[in-house]
Formats: C-alpha cells, sequence, structure tokens
C-alpha cells in the first residue's frame, strides 16, 4: 500500500507513505504534488492530514450500553452510578458483555481508534465480565489493540476478598492493575490498597492505572501516596493516576507542594472530562466546581496527561457515540485551553499522550519499521481538526484498510 500527498503534523510539505508486511516501509518528503492513480493499492491523501491512530486511555467496556438497566442514575452522582452498576452487575453473562462492548468497539473503530484501554469489574467472585473481555481480546484484534485493567469496583481492602480476586485475575492474563483508593471505607485502607496494588504490579510486572481522588473532597490525597510509590520504586513510567478530580479542589499551596513529588514520581495522567463534568460539583450549589483535575497545569509542568471518553451509555454517563473528538472539543473548553499554543497540538491529548501512558513504545506512530497502522482525517493541521470536528474517513491497521468513510455532503437548496 501507498499514501501519497499527505499531510503530516508540524512539518511542511507533502509525503508519501508505503507500507511492506504491515510495517511501515518508508516515509519521504515528496518534492511536489504527485498525480492521483486509479491502482487500488495507491492512495490519493489529497493534502489531508496522515497521523498515528487514536488511543482511547480509560474506558469501561463491561459496563457500556447499560444506561437505565434495572434503574436510572438519577442523582447523577458517581456514587449512584456505582449502586445501579451494582444491581445490573447481578445480571450480566459473558455472552451479554461480549455483545455490549463488541459493538462499542465498532463505535470506536469506525472513528479512528484502534489502541484501547479497558477497565474491567473485578469485584464479582465469579469475574465473569473479565473473562468474557479476555476472550474478546483476541476476536477484535484485527480492529483494535485492548488492554485490560483489574478494575476493583468496590475496593481491594473494603470488599470480601477483594485482595484474592485482584490476584485472581492477575492470573488470569490482565495487563494492567487498577484501584480505587478514595473509594476504601477508611484513609488507611485506602492507602493499604494503594501499596497492595503496587506490590502487585512489581511482582508480575504490570502497568498501573488507578481510578484516583475522583471525588470533589479536597481532602482526598491518595494521589500523594500513588506517586510516592511508584516514585520508590522508580515505576512512574509505568504509572497512570486516572480522574484524579479532587485536584480541582485542592488548594494552591498544597498543589505547588504536590506537583514537586509528581513531577519526580513520572506518572501519568488521564483525564475523563464529559464524565467528570457531569458526576462531579454534584454537591455544590454556586459557585459550582468544575470537577475536573488540573489539566493545563499538568500539561505546563511537563508532565503527561491525555483526554479518554470513560463511559458510553452507562450508569454513571447516559450519551457517548465513541467520537474522541467529541471529548477532545469538550476538554479543551472545559479546561480553558483554547489558546493559540493548545490549539497548534491538541490533537496530542488524544493520540501521542495517549500512546505514552499505555506504553506503546515501538508499536506506536509513523516511523519506519513501525506497524502501519495510521488514519487520514479530513483536516490540515491539529488547529483543522478542531474547528471543524474532523473526522476519520480511513483507517489502516498492519497495513490494511480497516475503515472507510464516505465523504459526507450536505447541498443547501435555498
Amino acid at each position: 500500500m501507498k499514501v501519497i500527498n499527505a499531510t503530516l503534523r508540524g512539518k511542511d510539505g507533502l509525503y508519501t507513505l508505503e507500507t511492506a508486511n504491515g510495517v511501515i516501509h518508508a516515509l519521504t518528503l515528496q518534492s511536489e504534488k504527485l498525480p492521483s492513480s486509479s491502482l487500488p493499492e495507491i492512495i490519493d491523501a489529497e493534502e489531508n492530514l496522515l497521523m498515528a491512530p487514536f488511543v482511547e486511555p480509560h474506558i469501561h467496556l463491561d459496563a457500556v450500553l447499560t444506561a437505565g438497566e434495572p434503574e436510572w442514575n438519577m442523582s447523577g452522582t458517581l456514587f449512584e452510578g456505582i449502586e445501579r452498576w451494582g444491581q445490573r452487575k447481578a445480571s450480566i453473562t459473558a455472552e451479554d458483555t461480549k455483545q455490549r462492548a463488541t459493538k462499542v468497539i465498532h463505535m470506536l473503530a469506525q472513528h479512528g481508534i484502534q489502541h484501547v484501554r479497558t477497565h474491567v469489574d473485578v469485584t464479582d467472585p465469579q469475574l465473569t465480565a473479565l473473562t468474557a473481555m479476555l476472550e474478546l481480546k483476541d476476536s477484535v484484534k484485527h480492529l483494535i489493540n485492548l488492554q485490560i485493567v483489574a478494575f476493583p469496583q468496590e475496593g481491594i481492602e473494603s470488599f470480601q476478598q477483594g485482595r484474592e480476586l485482584m490476584q485472581r485475575a492477575v492470573d488470569m492474563g490482565v495487563d494492567v492493575i487498577g484501584g480505587i483508593p478514595h473509594f476504601e471505607y477508611t484513609r488507611d485502607k485506602g492507602v493499604s490498597s494503594v501499596k497492595f496494588l503496587m506490590d502487585l504490579a512489581e511482582r508480575h510486572d504490570k502497568l498501573v492505572d488507578v481510578h484516583c481522588d475522583e471525588i470533589d473532597d479536597p481532602n482526598s490525597r491518595f494521589l500523594e501516596v500513588l506517586a510516592d510509590e511508584a516514585r520508590i520504586r522508580g515505576m512512574g513510567a509505568h504509572v497512570t493516576a486516572s480522574h484524579t478530580t479532587a485536584m480541582g479542589s485542592y488548594d494552591n499551596a498544597y498543589c505547588f507542594k504536590l506537583f514537586r513529588l509528581l513531577k519526580r514520581s513520572g506518572i501519568n495522567f488521564i483525564s475523563c472530562p464529559t464524565e467528570s463534568i457531569h458526576l462531579q460539583g454534584r454537591f455544590d450549589t454556586y459557585p459550582k466546581r468544575r470537577g475536573l483535575t488540573r489539566v493545563y497545569e499538568i500539561d505546563r509542568a511537563g508532565m503527561n496527561i491525555c483526554f479518554a471518553q470513560d463511559s458510553i451509555r452507562d450508569p454513571w454517563y447516559p450519551i457517548g457515540n465513541g467520537n474522541i473528538m467529541r471529548i477532545l472539543d469538550a476538554g479543551l473548553h472545559i479546561c480553558h485551553m483554547l489558546g493559540y499554543e493548545d490549539l497548534q497540538r491538541c490533537l496530542d491529548f488524544i493520540s501521542d499522550n495517549s500512546a505514552k501512558a499505555l506504553n506503546l513504545q515501538d508499536q506506536y506512530g509513523l516511523e519506519v519499521h513501525r506497524p502501519a497502522n495510521f488514519i487520514l482525517l479530513n483536516a490540515k493541521n491539529d488547529y483543522d481538526a478542531l474547528a471543524n470536528q474532523a473526522k476519520a474517513y480511513l483507517s489502516v491497521r498492519h497495513g490494511k484498510i480497516i475503515m472507510q468513510r464516505q465523504n459526507e455532503q450536505v447541498i443547501l437548496t435555498a
């Protein structure tokens, strides 16, 4: 396969990309625009943006498409969402889980996403959802690379057999160890859960992704515990703190001190802007908090942070369609990040930064000898893509086309 007349992010001129045996064989700057070809193996990008695929770094595929089953989350809070999921979890089956997850994976693939990290609830003695997702992982690999997180939705220390279930999940083959320390019954149990999950990850050489301080409480400070554990163990690049919405309620004096530790730890951050703006601030009247972490400050401090969808039509978030450009648009608005510099590199938050959090390393990016995974956007650059909510119209994985979108045309009749 050959792609001609492509624009690359941050580079001048037009490029040709060639693939062979599922990898990128060549990526060269053209001296001029090349004529289109009728050969099916030659794709004319028509000066549109060629880039590595989008990445979904945080979603819950085991819970997707369950909103209102058996009841709706009427308060819109995180805690009622957990209660409603507890009700639905009691009736899940492997087939039910795979059917819903597959439908959403197809939605994600339609929007140019090829790498997905999913959290799967393991506070279920039968581990039904985890079994299903592990089986699904292989059957969807032609569409996406799936990382599975052992996520203790109801806690490690506060859920009966929580530690045992986490160990079983590791033995079954999960890729990432999760946690939820702010949901444990006490601060001591929260700290203990972090130390346990870090021990487990270090012992089994697993990545870490913790739901950390997903609450408006300024006294919820498990991020400092996670970051220090990562620093001491030298695991920072393999550790991600998701949500950290309590940071939006921390005072500046504490945050100044905290950032010193965070930078030294080297951990990654994931923000889920649409879900956080929906769930957080629920106990405020006015002024009402935005309920997001300090995305701008984390980014400007040189730390790695990215955006994610988190949920699609489940007890925590009742809408969503798999379009991560929608998340980018909302996130930049909510976080006051529509300045010139942000607009020039905004796609980083759903591509390169996410790939770094997932530790994709040499499996990601438009470089020779790397997998021939890429998308074409109907845009010329990052700003154009955001301003026009560009869609991926071509997605190629291992040198094979997995998605094509026909040009959407609107004709004004008056």
